[in-house]
Protein backbone atom coordinates (compact mmCIF):
# COMPACT_ATOMS: atom_id res chain seq x y z
CA UNK A 1 0.00 0.00 0.00
CA UNK A 2 1.47 3.05 -0.70
CA UNK A 3 0.84 6.65 0.89
CA UNK A 4 -0.23 9.61 -1.29
CA UNK A 5 2.55 12.03 -0.92
CA UNK A 6 1.59 15.82 0.91
CA UNK A 7 0.34 18.35 -1.82
CA UNK A 8 1.23 21.27 -0.14
CA UNK A 9 -0.66 23.47 -2.62
CA UNK A 10 -3.34 22.29 -0.67
CA UNK A 11 -3.07 23.67 2.24
CA UNK A 12 -2.06 27.50 4.52
CA UNK A 13 1.07 27.89 5.97
CA UNK A 14 1.78 29.58 9.26
CA UNK A 15 3.89 32.66 9.28
CA UNK A 16 3.00 33.93 12.58
CA UNK A 17 0.95 31.62 14.81
CA UNK A 18 0.09 34.58 17.08
CA UNK A 19 -0.40 34.28 21.05
CA UNK A 20 -2.05 31.06 21.32
CA UNK A 21 -3.72 28.90 18.73
CA UNK A 22 -5.32 25.76 18.26
CA UNK A 23 -7.34 23.55 16.22
CA UNK A 24 -10.74 22.75 17.60
CA UNK A 25 -13.77 20.91 16.71
CA UNK A 26 -16.75 20.02 18.96
CA UNK A 27 -14.55 18.83 21.16
CA UNK A 28 -14.28 14.59 22.69
CA UNK A 29 -16.55 12.90 24.59
CA UNK A 30 -17.12 9.87 26.41
CA UNK A 31 -13.34 9.64 27.53
CA UNK A 32 -13.41 11.00 30.75
CA UNK A 33 -13.00 7.59 32.40
CA UNK A 34 -9.32 7.74 31.10
CA UNK A 35 -9.23 10.93 32.39
CA UNK A 36 -9.26 12.93 28.93
CA UNK A 37 -11.05 16.04 28.92
CA UNK A 38 -13.56 17.28 26.00
CA UNK A 39 -11.88 20.38 25.15
CA UNK A 40 -13.60 21.96 21.81
CA UNK A 41 -14.39 25.72 20.98
CA UNK A 42 -14.43 28.02 24.51
CA UNK A 43 -16.93 30.20 22.73
CA UNK A 44 -19.04 27.48 20.73
CA UNK A 45 -21.61 30.31 19.40
CA UNK A 46 -18.96 31.89 17.05
CA UNK A 47 -18.07 28.32 16.59
CA UNK A 48 -20.61 27.19 14.92
CA UNK A 49 -21.37 30.21 12.88
CA UNK A 50 -18.07 30.08 11.73
CA UNK A 51 -18.55 27.17 9.64
CA UNK A 52 -22.69 27.74 9.04
CA UNK A 53 -20.69 30.45 6.66
CA UNK A 54 -19.48 27.95 4.82
CA UNK A 55 -22.09 25.50 4.80
CA UNK A 56 -19.71 22.91 6.80
CA UNK A 57 -20.31 20.25 8.82
CA UNK A 58 -21.37 21.03 12.66
CA UNK A 59 -17.96 19.32 13.61
CA UNK A 60 -15.80 20.66 10.99
CA UNK A 61 -11.98 21.45 12.10
CA UNK A 62 -11.40 25.40 12.83
CA UNK A 63 -8.85 27.31 14.18
CA UNK A 64 -9.47 29.35 17.72
CA UNK A 65 -7.37 32.20 18.08
CA UNK A 66 -6.24 33.56 21.41
CA UNK A 67 -6.26 37.39 21.35
CA UNK A 68 -4.91 37.91 17.80
CA UNK A 69 -1.31 38.03 15.88
CA UNK A 70 -1.90 35.28 13.53
CA UNK A 71 -0.65 35.60 10.09
CA UNK A 72 -1.46 33.10 7.48
CA UNK A 73 -0.69 32.13 3.49
CA UNK A 74 -2.62 30.66 1.41
CA UNK A 75 -1.64 28.37 -0.97
CA UNK A 76 -4.72 26.99 -2.71
CA UNK A 77 -8.42 28.59 -3.90
CA UNK A 78 -11.08 28.05 -1.09
CA UNK A 79 -13.31 30.28 1.18
CA UNK A 80 -12.24 31.74 4.80
CA UNK A 81 -15.06 32.65 7.33
CA UNK A 82 -14.29 34.70 10.38
CA UNK A 83 -16.48 34.98 13.59
CA UNK A 84 -15.50 35.75 17.23
CA UNK A 85 -14.05 38.74 19.21
CA UNK A 86 -13.68 41.69 17.18
CA UNK A 87 -10.37 41.94 15.95
CA UNK A 88 -8.60 43.96 12.93
CA UNK A 89 -8.53 41.17 10.26
CA UNK A 90 -7.03 41.45 6.43
CA UNK A 91 -7.01 40.19 3.07
CA UNK A 92 -3.52 41.09 1.57
CA UNK A 93 -3.81 44.10 3.49
CA UNK A 94 -7.64 45.33 3.19
CA UNK A 95 -9.54 45.49 6.25
CA UNK A 96 -12.45 43.10 6.32
CA UNK A 97 -15.17 42.51 8.87
CA UNK A 98 -15.77 39.61 11.10
CA UNK A 99 -18.59 37.40 10.87
CA UNK A 100 -18.66 36.77 7.50
CA UNK A 101 -16.99 34.48 4.70
CA UNK A 102 -14.49 35.53 1.98
CA UNK A 103 -12.99 33.67 -1.16
CA UNK A 104 -9.13 33.26 -0.68
CA UNK A 105 -6.51 32.57 -3.54
CA UNK A 106 -2.73 31.25 -3.87
CA UNK A 107 -0.15 33.60 -2.25
CA UNK A 108 -2.88 35.57 -0.54
CA UNK A 109 -2.01 36.45 3.02
CA UNK A 110 -4.23 36.78 6.18
CA UNK A 111 -3.51 38.85 9.03
CA UNK A 112 -5.13 39.51 12.37
CA UNK A 113 -4.23 42.09 14.90
CA UNK A 114 -5.15 42.18 18.57
CA UNK A 115 -8.21 41.87 20.23
CA UNK A 116 -9.75 44.80 21.24
CA UNK A 117 -13.34 43.16 22.18
CA UNK A 118 -13.89 39.29 23.40
CA UNK A 119 -10.80 37.38 22.82
CA UNK A 120 -11.45 34.00 21.13
CA UNK A 121 -11.16 34.18 17.15
CA UNK A 122 -12.67 31.63 14.62
CA UNK A 123 -11.25 30.99 11.19
CA UNK A 124 -13.33 27.99 9.21
CA UNK A 125 -12.45 27.13 5.90
CA UNK A 126 -14.23 25.17 3.05
CA UNK A 127 -15.16 21.91 4.80
CA UNK A 128 -12.80 21.91 7.27
CA UNK A 129 -9.09 21.65 8.14
CA UNK A 130 -7.94 18.37 7.78
CA UNK A 131 -6.17 16.76 11.03
CA UNK A 132 -6.50 13.38 11.79
CA UNK A 133 -8.18 12.61 15.13
CA UNK A 134 -7.28 11.45 18.24
CA UNK A 135 -9.73 9.87 20.51
CA UNK A 136 -12.65 10.54 18.06
CA UNK A 137 -11.59 14.20 18.23
CA UNK A 138 -8.94 16.53 16.54
CA UNK A 139 -9.42 19.19 19.68
CA UNK A 140 -6.47 20.05 20.97
CA UNK A 141 -5.67 20.10 24.67
CA UNK A 142 -2.39 21.64 25.19
CA UNK A 143 -2.58 20.59 29.01
CA UNK A 144 -2.69 16.82 27.82
CA UNK A 145 -0.23 17.34 24.57
CA UNK A 146 -3.64 15.54 22.61
CA UNK A 147 -5.34 16.44 18.95
CA UNK A 148 -4.08 19.73 16.76
CA UNK A 149 -0.78 19.35 15.57
CA UNK A 150 1.22 17.15 18.04
CA UNK A 151 -1.14 18.45 20.61
CA UNK A 152 0.45 21.85 20.45
CA UNK A 153 -0.46 25.30 19.74
CA UNK A 154 0.13 26.43 16.17
CA UNK A 155 4.41 26.95 15.34
CA UNK A 156 5.49 29.28 12.17
CA UNK A 157 6.03 27.16 9.67
CA UNK A 158 3.79 24.44 9.82
CA UNK A 159 1.36 23.52 6.90
CA UNK A 160 -2.40 23.44 7.37
CA UNK A 161 -3.89 21.24 5.18
CA UNK A 162 -7.58 21.63 3.80
CA UNK A 163 -9.88 19.12 3.24
CA UNK A 164 -11.31 21.05 -0.02
CA UNK A 165 -10.27 23.80 -2.50
CA UNK A 166 -13.18 25.09 -3.02
CA UNK A 167 -15.17 28.68 -3.09
CA UNK A 168 -18.19 29.27 -1.25
CA UNK A 169 -20.89 31.74 -1.67
CA UNK A 170 -20.34 35.25 -0.21
CA UNK A 171 -22.28 35.13 3.19
CA UNK A 172 -22.41 37.13 5.71
CA UNK A 173 -24.44 37.05 9.52
CA UNK A 174 -27.24 39.47 9.99
CA UNK A 175 -26.13 42.18 12.41
CA UNK A 176 -28.73 41.41 14.92
CA UNK A 177 -27.05 38.31 15.44
CA UNK A 178 -23.97 39.26 16.27
CA UNK A 179 -22.83 39.33 19.79
CA UNK A 180 -21.38 41.61 21.57
CA UNK A 181 -18.42 41.05 24.41
CA UNK A 182 -19.19 43.42 27.41
CA UNK A 183 -16.49 44.51 30.24
CA UNK A 184 -19.27 43.26 32.51
CA UNK A 185 -21.62 40.15 32.61
CA UNK A 186 -24.32 38.08 34.26
CA UNK A 187 -23.69 34.56 34.33
CA UNK A 188 -26.67 32.52 35.13
CA UNK A 189 -26.24 29.35 37.08
CA UNK A 190 -28.17 25.64 37.82
CA UNK A 191 -27.43 25.37 41.50
CA UNK A 192 -26.67 21.32 42.54
CA UNK A 193 -26.79 19.38 44.81
CA UNK A 194 -23.76 20.51 46.94
CA UNK A 195 -25.28 24.10 47.18
CA UNK A 196 -26.88 23.18 50.74
CA UNK A 197 -23.28 22.93 52.23
CA UNK A 198 -23.17 26.58 51.76
CA UNK A 199 -25.31 28.65 54.29
CA UNK A 200 -27.97 30.95 53.51
CA UNK A 201 -25.73 33.77 53.98
CA UNK A 202 -22.78 32.34 52.03
CA UNK A 203 -25.59 31.72 49.19
CA UNK A 204 -26.75 34.99 49.57
CA UNK A 205 -23.34 36.69 49.66
CA UNK A 206 -22.38 34.35 46.14
CA UNK A 207 -25.01 35.99 43.87
CA UNK A 208 -25.18 39.59 45.19
CA UNK A 209 -21.42 40.19 44.91
CA UNK A 210 -19.41 41.32 41.52
CA UNK A 211 -16.25 39.18 40.88
CA UNK A 212 -13.44 40.38 38.93
CA UNK A 213 -11.83 37.83 36.20
CA UNK A 214 -7.85 37.30 37.20
CA UNK A 215 -4.92 36.86 35.45
CA UNK A 216 -5.06 33.01 36.29
CA UNK A 217 -8.01 32.34 33.77
CA UNK A 218 -7.71 30.29 30.19
CA UNK A 219 -9.07 27.76 28.60
CA UNK A 220 -8.84 25.06 31.54
CA UNK A 221 -10.77 27.43 34.09
CA UNK A 222 -11.69 30.92 35.04
CA UNK A 223 -10.41 32.42 38.27
CA UNK A 224 -12.23 35.01 39.72
CA UNK A 225 -11.26 37.27 42.79
CA UNK A 226 -14.36 39.20 45.00
CA UNK A 227 -15.80 38.25 48.01
CA UNK A 228 -14.97 35.18 49.54
CA UNK A 229 -17.42 32.66 49.63
CA UNK A 230 -17.20 29.48 52.58
CA UNK A 231 -18.84 25.93 52.91
CA UNK A 232 -20.32 23.78 55.42
CA UNK A 233 -17.90 20.92 53.53
CA UNK A 234 -14.62 20.56 54.93
CA UNK A 235 -13.58 17.69 53.43
CA UNK A 236 -14.67 15.66 50.23
CA UNK A 237 -13.99 12.61 47.98
CA UNK A 238 -12.91 13.91 44.56
CA UNK A 239 -15.88 13.10 41.57
CA UNK A 240 -16.53 13.63 38.23
CA UNK A 241 -17.05 17.47 37.10
CA UNK A 242 -18.82 19.09 34.40
CA UNK A 243 -18.12 21.92 31.64
CA UNK A 244 -19.10 25.10 33.75
CA UNK A 245 -19.07 24.23 36.74
CA UNK A 246 -18.41 26.73 39.76
CA UNK A 247 -16.21 25.39 42.40
CA UNK A 248 -15.31 26.90 45.60
CA UNK A 249 -11.35 26.01 47.00
CA UNK A 250 -10.73 26.54 50.45
CA UNK A 251 -9.72 30.22 49.52
CA UNK A 252 -13.25 31.09 48.76
CA UNK A 253 -12.39 32.62 45.28
CA UNK A 254 -14.60 30.86 42.58
CA UNK A 255 -13.77 28.90 39.92
CA UNK A 256 -15.72 28.55 36.43
CA UNK A 257 -13.93 24.76 34.80
CA UNK A 258 -13.48 25.26 31.04
CA UNK A 259 -13.37 23.29 28.19
CA UNK A 260 -9.70 22.05 29.34
CA UNK A 261 -10.68 21.76 32.85
CA UNK A 262 -9.23 18.61 34.88
CA UNK A 263 -12.08 15.50 34.87
CA UNK A 264 -12.48 14.82 38.46
CA UNK A 265 -11.92 17.55 41.41
CA UNK A 266 -12.78 17.50 44.99
CA UNK A 267 -13.59 21.46 45.77
CA UNK A 268 -17.39 21.60 46.79
CA UNK A 269 -19.57 22.89 43.30
CA UNK A 270 -22.08 25.89 44.36
CA UNK A 271 -23.42 25.23 40.64
CA UNK A 272 -23.30 25.16 37.21
CA UNK A 273 -22.91 27.59 34.51
CA UNK A 274 -25.35 27.73 31.40
CA UNK A 275 -23.59 26.78 28.64
CA UNK A 276 -24.91 29.57 26.56
CA UNK A 277 -23.92 32.13 29.49
CA UNK A 278 -20.49 29.85 29.66
CA UNK A 279 -19.20 31.29 25.89
CA UNK A 280 -19.40 34.82 26.78
CA UNK A 281 -17.42 34.11 30.11
CA UNK A 282 -14.71 32.56 27.64
CA UNK A 283 -14.58 36.10 25.93
CA UNK A 284 -13.63 37.88 28.63
CA UNK A 285 -10.07 38.76 29.96
CA UNK A 286 -8.43 39.58 33.28
CA UNK A 287 -10.31 43.01 34.58
CA UNK A 288 -13.53 42.35 33.38
CA UNK A 289 -16.26 42.14 35.98
CA UNK A 290 -18.90 38.88 36.50
CA UNK A 291 -21.84 38.42 38.68
CA UNK A 292 -24.22 35.84 39.33
CA UNK A 293 -28.05 34.46 38.69
CA UNK A 294 -29.56 31.30 39.71
CA UNK A 295 -32.42 29.79 37.70
CA UNK A 296 -34.33 26.59 37.46
CA UNK A 297 -33.18 23.68 35.78
CA UNK A 298 -36.54 23.30 33.72
CA UNK A 299 -35.99 27.47 32.82
CA UNK A 300 -32.41 26.14 31.54
CA UNK A 301 -33.49 23.38 29.02
CA UNK A 302 -36.30 25.81 27.40
CA UNK A 303 -33.64 28.67 27.08
CA UNK A 304 -31.22 25.72 25.50
CA UNK A 305 -34.03 24.79 23.20
CA UNK A 306 -34.83 28.62 22.05
CA UNK A 307 -30.73 29.28 21.55
CA UNK A 308 -30.67 25.90 19.36
CA UNK A 309 -33.95 27.24 17.57
CA UNK A 310 -32.10 30.56 16.42
CA UNK A 311 -28.75 29.37 15.62
CA UNK A 312 -30.72 27.19 13.25
CA UNK A 313 -32.75 30.03 11.96
CA UNK A 314 -29.80 32.03 11.79
CA UNK A 315 -30.19 35.02 9.43
CA UNK A 316 -27.26 34.53 6.23
CA UNK A 317 -27.02 37.52 3.92
CA UNK A 318 -25.50 37.31 0.52
CA UNK A 319 -22.72 39.62 -0.31
CA UNK A 320 -22.16 40.95 -4.03
CA UNK A 321 -18.86 40.23 -5.05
Amino acid sequence: MTTKPFNSSNSFTVINPGMLCTVQDNGRFKQAHLGITNGGPADKYAYTLANKLLANKENAATLELSFGGLVLQANCHTSIAVTGAKVPFSINGQVKDNWQNYKVAPNDKIEFGYANEGCRVYLAVTDGFKVSPQFGSVSTVVREKIGGLNGDPLKAGQQLTVSKTEARPLLRLCETQIPTYKDEITLRVVTGYQASEFSSVQFNKFYSSVYEVSQQSDRMGYRLVGPSIKSDMSQMYSEGISQGAIQVPPDGQPIVLGNDRQTIGGYPKIGSVLSLDLNRLMQCTAGNKVNFEPISIHLAHNLLLLAKQQLNQAKLIQVQS
